[in-house]
């Protein structure tokens, strides 16, 4: 039986991508710049392009978590000779804005509440414990969660299969009694898939559309929002259960 559930935090519980469009237009406002990257949209997707090359170089292990704050500022705004302490204020000031934009989805607190106490609870982040600590703490969620484990202190990322059997130990469970909840297909469901818990991909944009007919990966279970997740979870194939979802 599953006995536990891990979650993902950013576009998971969190609306990273809505506080991240809202705190980076607002930011660019402030620097006078708000038309310097095209439109609010446009500026969006340049900063998480490049967001996304430099997190992969943190993954990675080619670049502390500092450095790759860094690198993203310098990067974005095409200055790679920026000192560290500008473009330590340059990102400091989106994060004002950034954090004044959190919230968690709507569909978040119920969930857990249908979840508990059937099932305990824990937290697997890409990211740090310091980023992620402070953000469950001011959204209010931080107690729900037995343990919170995060890549760089672990000093290793999902998908590899190390990540998810550390929570898991950290649990004190098997992976086998875990499921792994996420936005990500590939570095949330089936990673966690491959490490023996049962992966969960939680598609809010609907993303599946864009799969060929039948490409939801064998094992991996598919849900648009996390009111499916208790049915989900109790209904799950592994234990011999039909299960409405895929």
């Amino acid at each position: 039986m599953i006995e536990a559930v891990l979650w993902d935090i950013d576009d998971t519980l969190f609306d990273y991508t809505g506080a991240d469009r809202a705190g980076l237009a607002r930011h660019l406002a402030d620097e006078g710049a708000a038309g310097a990257f095209g439109s609010p949209a446009e500026a969006l997707a340049l900063w998480r392009t490049i967001t996304d090359r430099h997190w992969d170089r943190f993954a990675a292990g080619e670049v502390d978590f500092q450095g790759q704050r860094r690198d993203r500022v310098r990067d974005f705004l095409g200055r790679p000779e920026l000192t560290d302490p500008g473009a330590d204020a340059w990102f400091d000031g989106y994060v004002a804005h950034y954090r004044a934009a959190w919230a968690v989805f709507p569909d978040v607190v119920p969930a857990l509440d249908a979840l508990t106490p059937g099932y305990r609870h824990g937290v697997l982040s890409n990211s740090s414990l310091a980023n992620q600590d402070v953000k469950l703490r001011e959204l209010g969620l931080r107690g729900r969660f037995e343990v919170l484990l995060c890549a760089a202190e672990l000093g290793v990322s999902k998908p590899d299969a190390g990540a998810f059997r550390a929570a898991c130990e950290a649990l004190g469970l098997a992976p086998g009694a875990v499921a792994y909840v996420g936005d990500r297909l590939d570095i949330d469901a089936q990673g966690a898939r491959d490490a023996g818990l049962a992966g969960v991909w939680l598609d809010r944009c609907g993303a599946a559309g864009a799969l060929a007919e039948g490409a939801l990966p064998e094992g991996v279970h598919r849900i648009a929002g996390l009111a499916e997740l208790p049915a989900l979870l109790a209904g799950d194939t592994r234990f011999g259960a039909g299960s409405p979802f895929r």
